[in-house]
């Protein structure tokens, strides 16, 4: 019977039971073996002795309420024929009886009555197989009675296995049927092996109970209202692990409209991508699907847990396997990474133009007037300011993390170091052309001006060097921050020197805006004070705006916001400091005269 449910698929089975020793004692069996085999009983009656109405009618209500359609009956006739008879009372249909072998042939159930209920039954029956006489006549032959047969002698030797003179027991006799032992009988018990005419296997296990062979019989209701016992199959336990049920399921007759087995379970079973969640206090077969947690898969049937998915995987929204992480860097490939990098690359042009300008155009008064060597350099320290970003696209390497900051704080540096020295410059001849003041220009020569950017430079080298020796950028993946995602970043390493990197450049373009706002009304062929001071204003905004947009980004983003915080602040500065020039140099040369200066000179004072 269990493998008959096992073949099926049904785990949520009703039984009854007769109440005495067969139907008992055969509960106890099937409870146990369902149990190991992963079914469950969804009720168990056993039926009254005394057919009780009132029992029998509470029992076949049950049945009609559960959701269990397989019913499994180990009961005589005499016990069963009531209940059969309440079910047709109260017209209980659609369920898939299982027979045990003492009603699976009886002729008492095979009646159109009963057969629109009864109709499709599945039974276990011993197996049968005899021919007429042949075991009178084998148990008659012996050796002794025909000596001179000797194709009966080796008959008997070989049957019996014993050779007169030479047998297992005491005076190497051989066992009689006249005077058989139990002992005796045991002994060639213990060795039954061998396969009948019809196939059939007979032996005995290690704990001396006999490996049964069962015919399987249907209940077919002809389309002539006839009724039909049909073997279709049998189950044989001698056969090989797995090969015990042979069945014939396209002979089956099935009493239900749809002609095929029904489904019989308390919980359709849990798919992959869910697990199993058993409900208190109800049996192993009913149970909730959960489906598996983010992160989480299980790729089996009826899974009781699910897995864990590796570091670098995710699972997918079916929870039935994991994939790769996506991968996210602020890419070269994208419309983000493209156009910061067209933006750098214009930046990086328009300093070389306007270098090349000015280099063409050095002996003219107004690149003269505004300290031609540091405006040289200023525009190199733009155009590095401008390259630098290129550093922070691209997937994050080692070398790449390292360099891109100090790159950065090094570039940027010694931009406001040529601007604050330039402002100091102003300052200086300001103070010269006044009564007294020749003594201050001479603080202010070339020399000094180039040792000055180079000591404010070094600085800020000297910080860069320190931080990346003591806790150097490193490539990092954020695999916490989104769980599909793996986001490869660059983390600063020690925050204390990612900060004292900005405090410096902080520092000096505070100071630098300091100094330019208090030259800003000297005269006008000194008006770069005025430009130092818009600049540093638009600087100065830019990088207090960027410390919290910074911090608040997440993964290619942050790198996005560091790279328009430094071409924002680059355009800035090469807008507000060269653009005026340029335009005097380009478009109204007639500006670009020492008398043209000096009248405004004069114009002014």
């Amino acid at each position: 019977m269990i493998q008959i449910l096992r073949r099926f698929g049904w785990t949520w089975v009703g039984l009854l039971v007769s109440n005495d020793d067969y139907g008992l004692f055969a509960a106890r069996s099937f409870h146990l073996d369902l149990a190991q085999s992963g079914g469950c009983v969804a009720y168990y009656y056993v039926l009254p002795k005394d057919n009780n109405p009132a029992e029998l009618k509470i029992i076949v209500e049950n049945m009609k309420q559960s959701s269990a359609r397989v019913v499994v009956a180990i009961s005589s006739e005499a016990y069963l024929l009531p209940l059969v008879d309440e079910v047709v009372v109260q017209n209980v249909r659609g369920l898939q009886w299982i027979a045990s072998e003492a009603w699976t042939s009886s002729s008492v159930f095979l009646t159109p009555r009963l057969m629109p209920y009864l109709g499709g039954t599945l039974g276990i029956a011993i197996r049968r197989g005899e021919i007429p006489g042949l075991r009178e006549h084998l148990l008659n032959i012996r050796p002794d009675g025909k000596p001179s047969n000797n194709m009966v002698r080796q008959f008997w030797e070989t049957m019996f296995e014993c050779v007169p003179g030479r047998g297992p027991f005491s005076g190497h006799s051989c066992a009689s049927l006249k005077k058989l032992e139990p002992w005796q009988l045991l002994y060639y018990l213990e060795r039954v092996n061998f396969t009948t005419g019809f196939g059939d296997h007979v032996s005995f296990d290690a704990n001396g109970d006999a490996l049964p062979i069962y015919d399987i019989m249907n209940w077919v209701w002809l389309p002539d209202g006839s009724m039909q016992v049909k073997n279709v199959g049998m189950v044989n336990k001698s056969a090989p692990p797995g090969e015990e049920l042979m069945l014939e399921e396209n002979r089956i007759f099935w009493n239900f409209e749809l002609k095929k087995p029904p489904r019989s379970v308390c919980s359709e079973s849990c798919p992959p991508g869910t697990r199993v969640a058993r409900k208190k206090g109800e049996p192993i077969c009913c149970f909730d699907c959960i489906l598996c947690a983010e992160g989480e898969f299980s790729n089996t049937t009826d899974s009781t847990e699910c897995s864990r998915c590796p570091e670098d995987f995710w699972s997918t929204p079916e929870r039935d396997h994991c994939t790769p992480k996506g991968i996210e860097f602020l890419s070269y490939d994208e419309a983000l990474g493209i156009s910061l990098t067209t933006a750098s690359l214009i930046g990086a042009i328009i300093c070389a133009v306007v270098f090349g300008v000015f280099a063409l155009y050095r002996t003219t008064p107004v690149v003269k007037a505004n300290n031609s060597e540091l405006s040289f350099m200023l525009l190199f320290s733009l155009k590095l300011c401008f390259l630098c970003s290129l550093l922070f696209i691209g997937r994050p390497r080692l070398w790449t993390c390292q360099l891109r900051h100090a790159a950065f704080g090094i570039s940027f540096v010694l931009c406001i170091s040529c601007i604050l020295v330039k402002t100091m410059v102003v300052l200086a001849v300001f103070r010269a052309s006044k009564p007294g003041g020749e003594a201050a220009l001479k603080w202010f020569g070339s020399g000094q001006q180039r040792g000055t950017v180079l000591v404010l430079t070094s600085l800020q080298a000297s910080i860069c060097a320190a931080w990346l020796v003591s806790a150097s950028p490193t490539p990092h993946k954020n695999t916490h921050y989104q769980n599909d995602k793996i986001i490869y970043e660059c983390v600063v390493g020690s925050v204390a020197g990612f900060g004292a990197l900005l405090g410096y450049i902080g520092l000096l373009a505070t100071l630098s805006f300091f100094l330019a706002f208090l030259a800003r009304n000297l005269p006008d062929n000194f008006n770069e004070a005025k430009l130092i001071t818009f600049s540093m204003l638009i600087f100065c905004a830019v990088w207090v705006a960027f410390v919290p947009a910074y911090v608040s980004s997440p993964g290619k983003y942050a790198d996005a916001v560091e790279i328009f915080a430094i071409l924002a602040s680059s355009f800035g500065l090469l807008v507000a400091l060269f653009g005026p020039k340029c335009y005097i140099i380009l478009l109204r040369p007639e500006r670009n005269t020492k008398k043209a200066l000096m009248g405004r000179v004069k114009t002014k004072i």
